[in-house]
């Protein structure tokens, strides 16, 4: 089997074959950076990082580029509010972006360009566009001719004569008034008073956000890629307004590959500041939620399915974390005892093939895991395989924690090995890497006082509450055990 991906240009789900062999370009929409990341970036940076380390695994060539938006609305607002600059709003949180992201476990992009670094670049595809009657100037600003563009609608299947049936009668504001189609779009804006501004052919302003991520494919891969990212938001009308400018001023397509993920709800809705669900990255990790067992509850989901976030479904992810997370541990923490000694090319985050296992479940499971994987990036089909794989490894962990080791059979430990250092090389390919286990410096009546505390709110019907103090536990290392009756017992995981 080959690695299939489904493609939104297409709609379908097809080979995947590089433009050059053996190598691979993808191009991952960044952030823009005017606040923290939230669960819907970690959702799919994850997923994305997990292509790019099974590309890398099964010995391609990968050359990932992912770019900063530090010029926007947003980021002026939040200046403004703030009585600071875009620049200290974008530093800022640029590195807030790095700091979660390498908790994550999410490799760093070779290249992260920022669009106030590609300005040159920008202004050039601009006036490329202007030469082909494909843009045109009023008063300042410059906009893509979207009815020049006869493929326009391709990627997001909107029909453009029934967007502007659809539009009849709108009122038309005074940036309406300047542009010749309704559904043309902004390349350059023109300087508004008091906001950074740059020089250009057509005056002082700023770029529009969609030439930006033009201009940086452009400039770090080509006009041309293997392979472009996003979530599914963006389909449209950023994906769909990239592809125009792009291939209307090179006449190449854009990407041979455009692939989304799902969006993130919380308890059925829509994640969104409005709604007062939105949760931070930071706010999760904050809180006691282990990274991996964030990233364990992104990888449960195909990739392209809506994922749900509950404190159920993150619950049984920390249940499922703690298991694989004491089989991964257990030929570094029991080493002298066991005498497993992994080879140097299987150090902590180290991605590539191993030494085939020559046992033929190990085998099997194996294959398992590469054809999961090759189904259209299936991580919770990969996941079936490395719990499977934990099992015994688990129980072995289990004894050793309860000093019940005095019988172990010494062939039925050494078998266990080749098993072990799979998990570690699959594992590895998902991104999930061992996590010291938690130890906690509360005294039982502590941990008795915050237990009363968590059914106190409860019956108060305070979930919040719960499940911050539930998850307060679990990060020092106590698990709790609701059981019926209201009666809730706990341990020292």
């Amino acid at each position: 089997m080959t690695l299939r991906l489904t493609n939104t240009l297409t709609r379908r789900t097809e080979p995947f074959t590089p433009l050059t062999p053996n190598k691979v370009s993808i191009y991952c929409c960044g952030v823009t950076v005017y606040d923290l990341c939230h669960l819907g970036h970690a959702r799919s940076y994850v997923n994305w990082d997990v292509l790019r380390r099974f590309l890398i695994w099964r010995g391609l060539e990968v050359t990932f580029v992912q770019n900063f938006t530090d010029i926007d609305d947003k980021i002026l607002k939040r200046a403004s509010e703030e009585n600071s600059s875009m620049t200290e709003v974008s530093e800022r949180n640029i590195d807030a972006f790095h700091q979660d992201m390498d908790a994550l476990g999410i490799l760093r992009p070779d290249r992260m360009p920022r669009a106030t670094q590609c300005l040159d670049g920008i202004r050039e595809l601009i006036g490329e566009l202007e030469a082909k009657g494909a843009a045109y100037s009023a008063d300042g600003d410059v906009y893509f001719a979207v009815m020049k563009h006869a493929g326009y609608g391709k990627l997001s299947g909107r029909d453009l004569s029934e967007q502007q049936d659809n539009a009849a009668g709108r009122v038309a504001d005074a940036e309406e008034a300047r542009k010749q189609n309704s559904y043309d779009f902004a390349l350059w804006k023109g300087a508004k008073p008091g906001e950074p501004s740059f020089p250009s052919p057509w005056g002082e302003g700023r770029p529009g956000w969609h030439i930006e991520c033009s201009a940086m494919v452009r400039a770090e891969l080509g006009d041309t890629i293997d392979i472009h990212l996003g979530g599914a938001d963006l389909v449209f009308p950023h994906h769909e307004n990239e592809i125009a400018q792009s291939e209307a001023a090179t006449g190449q397509e854009l990407a041979r590959v455009w692939m989304h993920n799902g969006m993130v709800n919380v308890g059925g809705q829509k994640m969104s500041k409005s709604l007062g669900n939105f949760t931070t990255i930071r706010a999760l990790l904050e809180n006691g939620i282990s990274p991996m067992t964030l990233r364990l509850f992104v990888l449960q989901a195909h990739y392209r399915k809506p994922l749900d976030f509950t404190a159920k479904a993150l619950d049984a992810a920390a249940t499922g974390w703690k298991g694989l997370n004491a089989a991964l541990g257990l030929g570094v923490r029991y080493s002298d005892q066991l005498g497993w000694h992994s080879p140097a090319t299987l150090a902590e985050g180290a991605i590539g093939p191993q030494n085939s296992p020559e046992e033929a479940e190990l085998l099997a499971l194996k294959q398992q895991f590469i054809g999961s994987m090759e189904d259209d990036l299936n991580s919770s089909g990969a996941l079936a395989v490395l719990f499977d794989l934990a099992k015994p490894l688990r129980a072995l962990a289990n004894r050793l924690e309860r000093g019940d080791d005095a019988d172990l059979p010494e062939t039925e430990v050494q078998n266990l090995a080749p098993r072990w250092r799979l998990l570690r090389e699959l594992a590895v390919v998902l991104g999930l890497r061992g996590e010291a286990p938690a130890e906690s410096d509360l005294d039982d009546a502590a941990i008795t006082a915050a237990v009363s505390a968590r059914q106190a709110a409860k019956a108060a019907k305070d979930y919040v509450e719960a499940d911050r103090i539930r998850n307060e536990l679990t990060a020092q290392g106590i698990e709790l055990i609701d059981k019926p009756g209201g009666v809730t017992e706990w341990i020292r995981a």
